[in-house]
């Protein structure tokens, strides 16, 4: 009896052990299929399903940055998981133009068959070294369901948050926390945010390929009170059967300058589109609508007429700038295929006069002045001999931009969308004629007070959204400030140094830089000028943030062949900066020039005071760049000739 008894405990302990490896087996796959990690490691997406909400989290080097937060296609339904798969993809594309010329897409992506009360969908999980990727297809939408891609944010109640906030200063710090305890909070956040986390971790919030998911609007953000999480809920509207979300990311990294150089937003973005793109080139322009009513020392005075653009095509042929752009006015009439131009203007002129100089001319256009129609107008623009269009007040319209891109292309020109343009994150790398748009406070733009605050935060914030058009460079400061100029300030409200003019234009990506200020204030400053006029534009081999802080300063350092550019500017109160230039090769000597605030440079009382000088370098030198209140301070490096 007893031998019976013991038999039956040794084989019923011999099933719950193979019992208890068989759960242990199914745990291990279980976790393995719905866990994903970055090619280093550092990064683990894991996800849940639970009660039919499926969440997700992700840890950082074993730091937990998004705590469990649910995501979902059809917020409504129950889902489960019907089956999953994970694959690792490593490939390197070379970008039309960017801030470097090959980028490593390299990532684990988990792919999960997913059931909606019968409603079948693919949720894409993507692992890069940089963050995640989140996109979700319905390959047989029916008619009668809603979709919309909603997902959550679990960050800290202690993680502070920075958001835009269109032409003026972006908002933050304000703590998660913070939020629930507001009488009112603002309804929606533009993109992209960036938080600054409790464990010394930046985050940013935003999303890729807009472009390629017809029925969604550019995605904003909430706070919601009851979930006590940051949310996005983006509809879908269209109403065909299949859909494709835009890719939601999560941006990590250690350093907040390192968000700018991160490439996950180019890589999940759709590949080019364009059959030969030889025709794009970026470049810097000058253009005419800040420089109205600048008189130069022989009594000219720049207005919108012939010689007014003949003399700002000179100075741009003679000085390897490749556009110069005509803002509003110059036409005054708009029908069917025709723009009634200005009598003031001969442009048929001006055009042949560009093209004689080889200098490329960027047009611009006021839909408010009356549209006829995107598909006439681009061909239109082309038969006249622009190069490219600025486009003004389109207004934040997601249908139209995409067909004004596509449009745009097939007529072989560039676009700049102007006024409150969408964030098409990524669509530099399928359309790369969308060259820069003013997603952001432009100078000078709306007569508001622009600081070397406000622009420190807009190139930590609105910059990662893609290429901005800021119109920096201006170099008569003390004019435009006087009220000098038809379509400037009325009074000082440019607080900057002529030498953080210059590192701006480097320190802002974008694939036009539009300096915005009259061919002579360069020249009468063209030793500083030559900074901008060596630098190359968009074509960058490799770009790197030396330093980075909010409300602080930043350097930019950007690499074309063997030269590097370096930028740095700093905010109110000045300082000194260590650049050390290890990024050199070894074993070779550089020349080095030095553009420079003075010992006398105020951004508010002597904002035009510079030195320029010269010196050789080699690789690990550390140059203290010394910088005024609200200054900068900008470097050109090239190898010594034999």
């Amino acid at each position: 009896m007893n031998m019976v008894k013991n038999d039956f405990g040794v084989l019923l302990s011999l099933k719950l052990i193979i019992l208890s490896v068989v759960l242990i087996g199914c745990s291990n796959v279980t976790e393995k299929e719905l866990l994903v990690s970055s090619p280093d490691k550092a990064i683990r997406i894991q996800l849940f399903e639970n009660g039919g909400i499926l969440t997700y989290s992700i840890n950082r080097n074993g730091k937990n940055l998004i705590s469990s937060s649910e995501l979902s296609i059809l917020p409504r339904q129950m889902v489960s998981v019907i089956n999953t798969n994970i694959k690792e993809e490593k490939n390197s594309w070379n970008p039309v133009w960017g801030q470097f010329s090959e980028i490593t897409d390299h990532y684990n992506e988990l792919q999960l068959s997913l059931d909606y009360e019968g409603v079948p969908a693919t949720l894409y999980v993507r692992a890069y070294d940089g963050g995640s990727a989140f996109r979700f297809v319905i390959d047989d939408l029916p008619t009668e369901i809603k979709p919309a891609f909603f997902i959550e944010y679990g960050l800290s109640n202690t993680d502070e948050i920075y958001m835009p906030a269109g032409e003026s200063m972006p908002k933050g710090p304000i703590v998660i926390n913070d939020f629930a305890e507001m009488d009112s909070i603002p309804y929606r956040w533009q993109v992209p945010l960036v938080i600054e986390t409790n464990q010394n971790q930046f985050i940013s919030l935003l999303e890729s390929d807009l472009v390629s998911a017809p029925g969604f609007s550019v995605i904003d953000f909430e706070y919601d009170r009851e979930r006590k999480k940051i949310i996005s809920n983006n509809e879908f509207t269209f109403q065909e059967n299949k859909l494709v979300t835009p890719w939601r990311l999560i941006l990590l990294e250690e350093k907040i300058g390192d968000l700018l150089t991160n490439t996950v937003p180019q890589n999940v973005a759709a590949p080019l589109a364009l059959e030969d793109p030889s025709w794009i080139r970026p470049g810097k322009t000058l253009w005419d609508w800040r420089v109205h009513g600048y008189t130069t020392a022989d009594g000219f005075t720049y207005g919108i007429d012939t010689e007014s653009y003949l003399r700002f095509i000179d100075f741009a042929s003679e000085n390897g700038i490749e556009y110069f752009m005509i803002d509003d006015a110059w036409y005054t009439d708009v029908s069917e295929g025709k723009i009634e131009m200005s009598d003031k203007l001969d442009l048929q002129r001006v055009m042949d006069y560009a093209n004689d100089k080889g200098v490329s001319v960027l047009l611009y256009y006021d839909r408010r002045q009356g549209s006829y129609g995107d598909e006439a107008l681009f061909p239109y623009y082309q038969k006249l001999g622009a190069k490219g269009i600025k486009y003004g007040f389109m207004g934040s319209n997601v249908p139209f931009t995409r067909d004004a891109i596509q449009l745009s292309a097939a007529s072989k020109l560039l676009i700049d969308f102007h006024d409150s343009p969408v964030p098409f994150t990524g669509v530099t790398r399928t359309y790369p004629n969308a060259i820069t748009k003013e997603y952001c406070h432009a100078q000078q733009d709306s007569r508001r007070s622009f600081t070397p605050q406000a622009f420190i935060r807009m190139a930590l914030i609105n910059a990662l959204q893609g290429p901005l058009d800021m119109n920096n460079g201006c170099f008569d400061i003390t004019g435009i400030n006087a009220g000098e100029r038809e379509k400037g300030p009325k009074a000082q409200n440019l607080y900057t140094t002529v030498t953080a003019e210059a590192a701006r234009t480097l320190i802002i990506f974008s694939g036009l830089v539009c300096i915005p200020d009259a061919p002579e204030a360069y020249a009468e400053k063209s030793d500083l000028f030559e900074f901008i006029k060596e630098m190359p534009v968009g074509k960058w081999d490799e770009t790197k943030i030396l330093h980075a802080k909010m409300d602080a300063y930043i350097t930019t350092a950007r690499r074309h062949g063997e030269s590097w550019f370096v930028g740095s500017v700093y905010n109110e109160p000045g300082g000194t900066l260590p650049v050390t230039l290890d990024f050199l090769d070894v074993g070779k000597e550089y020349d080095i020039t030095y553009y420079e605030d003075t010992d006398e440079t105020h951004f508010k009382t002597n904002p035009e005071a510079y030195r320029v000088r010269k010196g050789t370098v080699k690789k690990g030198t550390v140059i203290n760049a010394k910088i005024a209140p609200g200054g900068g301070h900008c470097m050109w490096i090239r190898p010594t000739k034999d």
